[in-house]
């Protein structure tokens, strides 16, 4: 099934969210840095039969607003709640990609009535930064990956080339290529470059920095996706959550920090599953123990 575009009016902003309403159970899609909610489409087309799914653009992405400053995680939960009163859920299945995952967890930790079940896909910058690191915020925006391809760019096609080479893109399949060009515009002085602005990007490394993740424990179920070719690849990077999160299970896909894109029939399986163990027991079992690597 397609999805339909919905657009939400807030106080501030205008929120836009694609929305695939055929099943009960609500599931929320969390895109991350610089991306936007079109990368969940085969996800919700293989789930939509079965879940209510909505995926927003965050505010400063894709077709959402993009004011100048708001771009903190309290300002990024604020939206989400509001989304969720809009829609009617009380609380519902939350998956979070890269910088979401440090939102789905500031969000289960000040408001864990609000989250059935959390998935963090390969999870990025969950602790609290040294505030020596914001000088290399420059390089860092110039060298990762989900930021090169802001541009800006002389030409449409100097920007498909330079996609191309990313690895979110990697076998430019319809599905990205879509997402590519859902995620561009041509700006006022006539070159393109992505929806997605800088102050967004500034203001979130800047609210990235200065909060940390994981402090306390969180019981609510948990699935960490470990892409194989992903951030999270050692035992010490994992730790953290292995120590905070009392209810996880750990489970490796193929693919790179963007399964969903490059590998999303077996991404798509894995979120199923343990989605659909949610449905079974209701929460996780007394027998439940964490998956080990």
């Amino acid at each position: 099934m397609l999805p339909v575009r919905q657009i939400l009016s807030l106080p501030d902003i205008q929120l836009s969210y694609l929305e695939w309403n055929q099943g009960k159970e609500p599931l929320l899609l969390l895109h991350g840095l610089a991306d936007h909610a079109l990368v969940w489409s085969s996800l919700g087309d293989s789930l939509g039969d079965r879940y209510h799914i909505v995926a927003p653009d965050m505010r400063g992405h894709g077709e959402s607003s993009k004011p100048d400053r708001g771009y903190t995680f309290t300002d990024a939960i604020a939206d989400l709640e509001a989304l969720m009163k809009h829609l009617g859920w009380s609380s519902a299945h939350v998956l979070g990609h890269s910088w979401t995952g440090k939102v789905a967890l500031i969000w289960a930790r000040q408001h864990p009535e609000c989250l059935r079940s959390m998935i963090l896909v390969d999870p990025i910058f969950v602790w609290k930064m040294p505030s020596v690191m914001k000088v290399t915020f420059p390089f860092l925006y110039r060298v990762l990956p989900f930021l090169q391809g802001m541009g800006p760019f002389a030409s449409y096609e100097d920007a498909e080339q330079q996609a191309r080479q990313l690895n979110l893109y990697q076998g430019w399949s319809s599905l990205q290529q879509q997402v590519f060009q859902a995620g561009i515009e041509q700006k006022s002085d006539g070159r393109w470059g992505s929806k997605f602005i800088i102050p967004a990007r500034d203001q979130i490394f800047e609210d990235v920095m200065r909060v940390a993740g994981l402090t306390d424990p969180i019981d609510i179920p948990t699935l960490f996706i470990q892409p194989e070719q992903g951030v999270n690849r050692t035992n010490w990077q994992l730790k953290p959550y292995r120590t905070s999160l009392k209810n996880l299970e750990i489970r490796q896909v193929p693919g790179n920090h963007w399964p969903f894109l490059v590998q999303s029939e077996a991404f798509n399986q894995t979120v199923e599953a343990f989605l659909e163990q949610q449905r079974e027991h209701g929460s996780i079992p007394e027998a439940y123990v964490p998956t080990e690597l």
